[in-house]
């Protein structure tokens, strides 16, 4: 009981200490903001622009202050307060490791479960898993491909670990759909089981680690790792994995440092114990049409909030090495992706007034929708300044206002107020990267594999530049997802290119030709006017300027591979990989082989001393009020 009451006081001091870091920096931000916008009159317009201010610095502080808490995190080497197990535990509790897959290559497929399916057998643990391709592929004859990509590791891989495959005949429910109808059918065979993506790869001492977390904490309710992104090649992939790689740490111990076991899941390699998750997790289809009802498409936010709501811990562990996955290889295929999880996030805001969610549950809903909604809050906050330049620069300065004045309304210096709140922003947006790279740069053997010191500070100026023109165009895409969906206009939840795919100039032409009219408009309309504000914008117009050379040139797998050979971008999973990537890279180049043709498998070929009635665990909905419509009953239909 003490160590319970350590523990709450322990996270109720840190939480406690990020609010009082977060109001105060954005009080004195949106103090400093209102002096300098009041030195000419404060009106209509500087008043918005103030408020719009205050909530963008609000959500930057946040970040900021998570770094914080994570860099100290990192430099002490490591919270005394995560979770941690004894790794000479023998287990105990059998495992499933499952796979959905929605019109995946198979190729791609094969090489990530063999690279971990390997790695898991040389822990000598194997016989405590099984695997699962959970298959939603539309097409039957994808759907053979898959079926003797199966065989094929059956036969590589006959005195390990079982291996499963199931293709539903109908995708209901995505994603979420597939992984409950594995509940429902085979559930109480597994006491957890590790949800990986089509592009996961993990380490077999990983699993094991999950696992044997997951037996000496029961309970926690699920447990999630940091996947670090690798294996792509394309300028814009390597300059997303390096930075991801350099600074996701620091951000992921500061976010599980302040949310303790109420932390977030998202989505893929991590492990999830499955009876709480069929108790508490059962999803409702949301009243009213897409796209901000019917199914729920970014289902695990929510099913983090539920299973918490349930009792349960959910634990970020970003120490855990050994879980992998892959970028987009390109600006429009990212932002693709980001407008399905944009959708997909908007949504949650439809469950914060579910009752029973603990306040952490819904904070992470709440920061899922304002993740999004910060991009037409920037936009809003930039033309609103810009309307207030423009103003002033035609009206010229005022000094007797309508009505009898004494005196004159003398303009007011506020360099001072400019130069501070100037400094503070740029301070919460540059020093996460900064404190990430100081990480790594003051020791040689970790600044090694980022390519030396010279290699690793190049990287990071380039990077910060690209970021830099990056941000507006992102800005510019998420704004228009996030009217698309409050217009109600849908996005097709499709299979994501998971390829080095470049762009051609005509794709980005198409896509990005708004954005650059609309940059070069905006520019030269303020450079006309108002010419004294056009320095502060600059790097906005660069970057909708540039949008169309920047999204097909970085797209260039031939200009990834000329930064490696500069030494640039490099990361630890590139120069020193692990046996899984080593692994994966091998079945890849190699190319899956054929396998004999094969008839149809049937529910007793595919699903092995498995069987509903023995195996089933009742998704329960419970967690919802009744009058909600529920999702409809996958698991009685019959398997392709």
């Amino acid at each position: 009981m003490h160590d319970h009451k350590t523990q709450t006081l322990t996270l109720f001091i840190r939480r406690a200490a990020l609010l009082i870091l977060t109001v105060g920096s954005t009080g004195i931000a949106a103090s400093l903001m209102s002096q300098v916008m009041a030195a000419h009159g404060l009106g209509l317009l500087g008043f918005a622009g103030v408020v719009l201010f205050t909530i963008s610095f609000g959500w930057l502080a946040i970040s900021f202050w998570t770094a914080v808490f994570g860099f100290a995190v990192r430099l002490i080497g490591g919270d005394p307060a995560a979770l941690a197990a004894d790794a000479a535990r023998p287990l105990g509790q059998r495992t499933a490791v499952v796979m959905p897959v929605y019109n995946e290559d198979p190729l791609r497929v094969s090489a990530g479960l063999e690279a971990t399916l390997v790695s898991l057998e040389r822990t000598g643990e194997g016989a405590h898993f099984d695997f699962f391709v959970l298959s939603d592929t539309r097409s039957a004859e994808h759907g053979m491909a898959e079926r003797r990509m199966v065989e094929g590791l059956r036969r590589r891989h006959a005195g390990g670990p079982r291996i499963f495959y199931r293709r539903r005949p109908k995708n209901i429910g995505r994603k979420a759909g597939n992984i409950e109808d594995f509940v429902k059918r085979w559930g109480n065979a597994y006491a957890h089981m590790v949800v990986l993506d089509a592009d996961s790869v993990m380490s077999g001492d990983t699993i094991v680690a999950l696992a044997r977390l997951m037996e000496a904490h029961p309970d926690s309710g699920i447990i999630q790792t940091l996947p670090v992104p690798a294996n792509r090649e394309t300028a814009f992939a390597r300059i997303l994995q390096f930075a991801s790689r350099l600074y996701g740490p620091v951000m992921a111990s500061g976010l599980a440092f302040w949310t303790g076991g109420e932390g977030n899941y998202y989505g893929h390699n991590a492990i999830i114990r499955i009876a709480a998750f069929a108790r508490h997790c059962g999803l409702p289809i949301l009243p009213g049409k897409a796209p901000l009802g019917g199914e729920i498409l970014s289902h695990d936010f929510v099913e983090a909030a539920l299973i918490s709501k349930g009792g349960y811990k959910v634990w970020i562990v970003p120490e855990l090495a050994g879980s992998y996955e892959e970028m987009p290889a390109n600006v429009i295929d990212y932002a693709t992706r980001d407008r399905r999880w944009c959708q997909g996030n908007l949504q949650h805001s439809r469950l914060l007034s579910f009752p029973g969610l603990r306040l952490m549950g819904r904070l992470h809903l709440t920061m899922g929708v304002a993740s999004y909604l910060t991009s037409p809050l920037w936009l809003a906050l930039l033309s609103l300044s810009t309307a207030d330049a423009v103003e002033r620069a035609i009206q010229g300065p005022v000094y007797f206002k309508p009505g009898f004045n004494l005196f004159p309304n003398w303009p007011v210096a506020t360099d001072f107020q400019i130069n501070l709140l100037l400094t503070m922003t740029l301070l919460a947006l540059f020093l996460p990267k900064i404190m990430g790279v100081l990480l790594v740069a003051f020791s040689r053997a970790r600044r090694r594999p980022y390519g030396g010191l010279i290699g690793l500070l190049a990287s990071m100026v380039i990077e910060t530049v690209f970021s830099t023109l990056l941000a507006p165009v992102m800005m510019m895409f998420q704004s228009l997802f996030v009217s698309a969906a409050f217009s109600g206009r849908s996005v097709a939840w499709e299979a994501q290119p998971r390829d080095d795919r470049g762009l051609s100039w005509r794709e980005g032409l198409k896509r990005h030709a708004g954005q650059t009219l609309l940059g070069l408009a905006w520019a030269g309309s303020v450079a006309w006017i108002a010419p004294g504000f056009f320095w502060w914008l600059t790097p906005i117009f660069a970057g909708l300027a540039v949008a169309i050379p920047l999204s097909v040139l970085s797209s260039r797998s031939s200009i990834g591979l000329k930064l490696k050979r500069w030494g640039l971008f490099l990361t630890p999973e590139e120069t020193r990989p692990p046996a899984e990537l080593r692994r994966l890279r091998r079945a890849l180049s190699r190319g899956l082989a054929p396998e004999p043709a094969v008839e149809p498998a049937t529910d007793e070929h595919d699903e092995t001393h498995l069987t509903p009635d023995e195996n089933g665990v009742a998704m329960v909905h419970e967690s919802w009020p009744e009058k909600k419509p529920m999702l409809p009953q996958a698991g009685v239909q019959d398997i392709a």
